[in-house]
């Protein structure tokens, strides 16, 4: 097994594991409920962490998790009247697709 990144929070922990087992890795999360130590251990040891079992994965798990964090944030109008704001290409109000530019 290997560490392949520590996250913020335990959300985007999650969102980046769910990402990974889509793709097909076996991914984890580790370190789910040491937040509650913060302050007696330093905060970054308490940081959850997503680690992968096969260490010959490692390369193309990064790549997915970097591409995960370098998502392009955006904000756009929908045709319904929503302001969206950040990586989201579906409107959260009504569902229609982002407009493509042109």
């Amino acid at each position: 097994m290997r560490r392949l990144a520590r996250a913020p929070n335990i959300a985007i922990a999650a969102l980046w594991v769910d990402a990974l087992r889509h793709a097909g890795f076996d991914a984890s999360m580790q370190r789910y409920f040491l937040g509650a130590a913060a302050g007696e251990l330093p905060p970054d040891q308490c940081l959850p962490e997503v680690w992968i079992a096969d260490d010959a994965q490692e390369t193309a798990a990064l790549e997915l998790l970097e591409a995960l964090q370098s998502t392009p944030q955006r904000r756009w109008f929908c045709t319904c009247g929503e302001l969206v704001e950040g990586g989201f290409e579906s409107c959260w109000n009504c569902g229609r697709a982002m407009p493509q530019p042109g």
